[in-house]
């Protein structure tokens, strides 16, 4: 008895968490690609419909980690596609004395709009490539889980404009999807990104930790931290951890009832489950020269 009493306190807390956060009851129609038949919508979105809040490799985890080595506090922060606004509540709490969310899609806008007038900030639409925002405009940019979708050439160029938004010691914290070991064979990445394109529906390129480091360091940043978590998207101790025993409850109700959307998630599950042990979730935060 009291061992379900404490669960069911957990339970609760987590509840009152996202509630007061504003995830948990995030219509569907008024989520990114939401007008997209199941076998053409993305993976993260397909993860969102189901109900699922917490969309990044690493998990709510990595995130905090992350963020405990940035001082947000009275600065200036910029974040590249929020998504649905799980850490745009993390960077609110801590206080930061301005905040914009550049996003392309404009169901995040509106979804991060309302978060943001916390700080008087706001939520533009562009691409992460070409914000339109001042030079040296930020002390703080965060990008999570979206230079993994990009070329080579759209890393740089991203990463090129968090350079240029900085101001000269400014702080970048990316959390992005990562591969391992560091000299795991080509012929290995390339089956993996292409099995992932095939499943998630986007061009995904994860790097090594060793590439992402080297990427940020030919583009004008020194590396001050990094860290790692299993790339545990779909397992049931991640979500438990990241949704609450009421939102995992809520994503595995979705699941028995959308055998389309249902369909899309197995298939991502047999890739990550293939290639597990050389997926993770990887973050780093680095000075702008």
């Amino acid at each position: 008895m009291a061992n379900r009493s404490r669960k069911l306190g957990r339970m609760s807390e987590h509840t009152k968490t996202e509630r007061a956060a504003g995830t948990a009851d995030i219509p569907p129609a008024s989520l990114p690609q939401a007008d997209r038949d199941a076998e053409h919508m993305q993976g993260h979105w397909v993860l969102a419909q189901l109900g699922k809040r917490v969309l990044r490799p690493g998990g709510e985890r990595l995130t905090k980690r992350m963020l405990a080595q940035v001082t947000i506090a009275g600065r200036c922060v910029v974040e590249f596609a929020p998504g649905l606004g799980r850490t745009t509540r993390l960077i609110m709490e801590a206080g930061p004395s301005a905040y914009t969310g550049v996003d392309r899609d404009d169901k995040v806008v509106d979804i991060i709009k309302p978060l943001a007038a916390s700080v008087n900030g706001t939520c533009v639409l562009a691409d992460a490539a070409q914000t339109g925002l001042p030079d040296a405009s930020a002390d703080v940019v965060i990008g999570e889980a979206m230079l993994t979708m990009q070329s080579e050439r759209g890393k740089r160029a991203i990463i090129g404009e968090a350079h240029r938004l900085l101001a000269p010691g400014g702080l970048y914290a990316i959390h992005e999807m990562g591969l391992a070991p560091d000299d795991l064979d080509e012929s290995v990445k390339d089956a993996i990104r292409k099995d992932l394109a095939r499943a998630i529906k986007v061009n995904a390129r994860p790097l090594t930790e060793a590439e992402w480091r080297a990427l940020l360091e030919s583009a004008g940043f020194d590396v001050l931290w990094s860290g790692s978590e299993p790339m545990a998207l779909l397992k049931m101790r991640r979500n438990l951890a990241d949704e609450g025993v009421a939102g995992v409850l809520r994503i595995i109700r979705n699941v028995l009832t959308h055998r389309d959307l249902r369909a899309r998630v197995m298939q991502m599950r047999r890739v990550f489950n293939t290639y597990g042990d050389k997926l993770t979730g990887v973050a780093f935060v680095a000075r702008r020269r």
